[in-house]
């Protein structure tokens, strides 16, 4: 089978495919233009986010049987066609769930505890200690709205503390514990203090944290999105920020990104978006929730393990 690459991965994916036979052609830096030329020989193709797969692009691909993605979203291809067309779709959400945990808590702590202010203050020269005055974790209630396997890795870091975490998914059940309790999100709206997304983008979940998401909580509440960018209305959450529904936001995600992470700030920055850079109540970071060392290898070994047992001989 010969499998294109057009994203860079770790290289143990197209290793493990070459002992098993595999012809891997790698593509990563090639134009769309010659990416076409190829794709009728091809069976299988490796994304990251480069370009979108849609029906357009995979039509061309008369013999493809699977599309890997490093990762976990498949927001950028086109299931349904790819399933008309019994094309299998992997994606690796084992291989990085753990980083988006420890992520998330990194987000959270430092939100709590002023870091990213008091940092920047330090090596500006102010001693600001009760500007910078922290509020512990211990006590709170997380509320965790999808737990596949994202969300679920954010609760086992939450173990070492004195928290109750209350988890919302429409598609799961029986996944509640001594830790975690399955909850509506009526239950969360009532309860939480922290909110965080763990959910994929489709029709459902875009802007799912709307103006009307922020106003039904009864209390002010921490956010963190480490999911999509357009799960979360930037103007809502703007809203919220200035009349202190929400106390403080850790994104890892934005609304405006582009296919091409690295050409986000060739656009022009909306208002809204403005805010968010200026405000000291946010800490950002560059979709890097699931990007550490040690995922960039399990996202390509996870692959190599699906994509070898159903087309290994």
């Amino acid at each position: 089978m010969k499998v294109l690459f057009l994203d860079t991965v770790h290289e143990i994916l197209s290793k493990r495919l070459q002992e098993k036979g595999f012809e891997c052609i790698h593509m990563e830096n090639s134009a769309l233009e010659n990416i076409r030329s190829v794709l009728p020989e091809i069976h299988g193709i490796v994304i990251r986010s480069r370009f979108p797969m849609d029906e357009k692009l995979l039509g061309i691909a008369r013999n493809l049987k699977f599309i890997a993605r490093s990762g976990a979203g498949m927001e950028n291809i086109d299931v349904p066609y790819c399933e008309s067309r019994e094309i299998t779709l992997f994606n690796a959400p084992e291989g990085n769930r753990n980083a988006v945990g420890e992520h998330a808590l990194g987000m959270l702590l430092a939100l709590l505890n002023k870091l990213h202010t008091g940092d920047r203050e330090v090596r500006n020269g102010l001693w600001r200690r009760e500007e910078n005055r922290g509020i512990e974790l211990d006590g709170k209630t997380v509320g965790i709205i999808g737990f596949g396997n994202n969300g679920s890795a954010f609760a086992r870091k939450l173990r070492g503390f004195d928290v109750k975490v209350l988890a919302y998914d429409k598609y799961k059940s029986g996944f509640q514990d001594n830790f975690v309790k399955e909850a509506t999100l009526s239950e969360l709206y009532e309860n939480a203090d922290v909110v965080s997304f763990h959910i994929p983008q489709n029709e459902e979940t875009i802007f799912f944290a709307d103006d009307a998401f922020f106003h039904q909580f009864k209390k002010p509440i921490w956010l963190l999105n480490l999911a999509r960018g357009k799960v979360v209305r930037t103007s809502s959450l703007v809203n919220a920020l200035k009349s202190n529904k929400v106390l403080g936001a850790g994104l890892d995600v934005l609304e405006y990104e582009k296919t091409s992470f690295e050409s986000f700030f060739e656009q022009e920055i909306p208002a809204d978006l403005n805010y968010i850079l200026q405000s000291d109540r946010v800490i950002l970071s560059p979709h890097v929730g699931g990007w550490t060392v040690e995922s960039y290898f399990k996202l390509s070994d996870v692959l190599a393990d699906k994509i070898l047992e159903k087309y290994a001989n």
